[in-house]
């Protein structure tokens, strides 16, 4: 199978989080959709990607609600695809962990054992991808049997949710211009970007700059400092204390690229 193994993480300690980061980001055949310390949050990211697996912690103490409530409405929520199950939790007792497996935990690993770690939880998925396929139907995130048309849907959408994990706000000026300019350097170089936009937009090169810039620097004051450490982890510059247009662009362009290639 060539497949990539498509998970989403569902967990509140940022170490953990940052390990799996790490980890994936050195092997080829997992990609990390996406990351949430809400279960309500993470059902929305679930139905969104629609991921092959889930590493659900139990315990979202630092997060809201909780493993068993993200359980309840997965499966309440009727999707045609189903994500293989893998729960991590420090909970001992085994009437939670009973429950857990009744609302469709398929596999429990507790954090409290020794051999326990990120690495183990990533690898263990990938020991059982015939599973997980059999499972779910596994898919390929790059959609290879796309049109033209649909992949570039499916690459909006992409930076969309990137910038909505990020905590970019839809209501602000330059969050539409930042998604066209992350899509056209994804293929292209970032030369004549703002005007590109402009004449697309029927603004000045200027004014475009602008909202983006706004849109990054609202984004910095307002968003939740855990998610910007979660989904942003490109150096910045200690005195400027937020990514440059150009830098933040060329960043995500950069993930959109080289998940393409992977």
């Amino acid at each position: 199978m060539n497949d990539k193994l498509v998970v989403l993480l569902i967990e509140d300690d940022p170490s953990e989080c940052e390990a799996m980061q790490k980890y994936v980001e050195s092997i080829h055949d997992v990609v990390l959709a996406g990351v949430s310390n809400n279960s309500e949050k993470a059902l929305v990211l679930t139905k969104a990607y629609l991921p092959d697996a889930v590493i659900l912690d139990l315990e979202l103490h630092q997060g809201g609600g909780n493993g068993l409530l993200y359980l309840s409405a997965l499966n309440k929520a009727g999707l045609a695809k189903h994500p293989f199950i893998l729960v991590t939790t420090n909970n001992t007792s085994e009437v939670t962990l009973a429950y857990a497996r009744q609302l469709g935990a398929d596999f429990i690993m507790t954090k409290y054992n020794s051999q326990y770690s990120a690495q183990s939880a990533i690898d263990f998925l990938r020991s059982m991808r015939s599973v997980i396929a059999s499972h779910t139907g596994c898919s390929n995130i790059t959609m290879p049997d796309m049109t033209p048309a649909q992949e570039e849907k499916f690459l909006e959408r992409r930076i969309q949710r990137e910038l909505d994990l990020l905590g970019v706000s839809p209501k602000v000026k330059g969050y539409r211009y930042l998604i066209d300019a992350i899509q056209f350097s994804t293929d292209d170089s970032v030369e004549n970007l703002s005007r590109r936009l402009a004449e697309k937009y029927n603004k000045t090169p200027s004014s475009i700059e602008r909202a983006m810039q706004n849109a990054i620097s609202h984004t910095w004051a307002t968003a939740d400092p855990m998610d910007l450490e979660i989904h942003y982890r490109a150096r910045i510059r200690p005195e400027k204390g937020m990514p440059t247009l150009m830098e933040f662009i060329s960043y995500y362009a950069r993930e959109m690229q080289n998940e393409q290639d992977r």
